[in-house]
């Protein structure tokens, strides 16, 4: 476990050290000014555009930087050949794949945090309402969506050959899943065999990450969601990861490193 978190301050720090940390203080500063143009505005239709403007640039970038950090981080180790030296210490190559994916994860978390807090303040100063928990729901499913995600990345760096490759596929089938993953089940009833059954097997096999997305909760101020609902998703989200990170884990195993 120590070997675990070892690795995943090492990833931490390498966030914050590329210009990646710098991109958030920008896009932070681009939420707060359009969210300061709220004043010239008295439609409230007006101020949720806004407001969902901002977030889903929140989710975009988010999304963006998450995937980019995971999918480079095995082949720089590769290109680098510092994962002969980390392999001797000793470490496990389980617990490589692990410390990637844990210090990846937690540096999104970070960077959630720095978004929402920002969005959240500027937010409140000019509505004067502070739904501290609506914001807490809404970080929270946004976090557990990006450790599948984040997982998937992982598992992604080590089948296929280039991170840029990595990061195009994931991120088509992440805004697929996304955009129709909730409509495949229907779409499938009015189709027939054997793609029925081809997308309805499609449908019940892939995570559902269009189920986290609840940034209508402080868009429309739609109240907040059942504490159950959330721990159910938070279950199922960590049932998606550890799949996700298993396979990769078995995938590292196997997978050859050239000197």
């Amino acid at each position: 476990m120590n070997c675990i978190v070892a690795i995943a301050l090492i990833v931490i720090k390498e966030l914050f050290r590329r210009k990646d940390f710098y991109v958030l203080f920008v896009l932070t500063a681009l939420l707060t000014l359009t969210m300061g143009s709220v004043n010239f505005f008295n439609d409230d239709k007006i101020v949720r555009y806004l407001k969902e403007i901002c977030l889903l640039l929140i989710w975009i970038s988010v999304l963006v930087i998450a995937m980019t950090t995971a999918a480079r981080q095995l082949p720089a180790e590769h290109e680098n050949r510092t994962i002969f030296p980390l392999l001797a210490k000793p470490v496990s190559r389980a617990q490589v794949v692990l410390g990637k994916f844990l210090g990846c994860w937690l540096a999104t978390g970070g960077v959630l945090v720095v978004f929402y807090v920002f969005f959240g303040v500027i937010s409140g100063a000019r509505e004067h309402q502070w739904p501290v928990l609506a914001y807490l729901q809404t970080a929270w499913m946004h976090w557990m969506m990006l450790g599948v995600v984040v997982a998937m990345v992982v598992l992604g760096s080590i089948v296929f050959a280039a991170p840029s490759s990595n990061v195009t596929i994931c991120f088509v089938v992440v805004m697929g899943i996304l955009t129709l993953g909730r409509h495949l089940n229907k779409v499938a009833l009015r189709m027939v065999e054997p793609t029925r059954s081809i997308l309805q097997i499609i449908y019940f096999t892939i995570p559902h990450l269009e189920f986290y997305d609840a940034r209508q909760l402080i868009v429309h101020d739609s109240g907040l969601m059942k504490w159950r609902f959330v721990l159910l998703a938070t279950f199922y989200a960590w049932v998606y990861t550890a799949l996700f990170l298993g396979v990769a884990c078995l995938a590292y195993r196997r997978k050859e490193l050239n000197r």
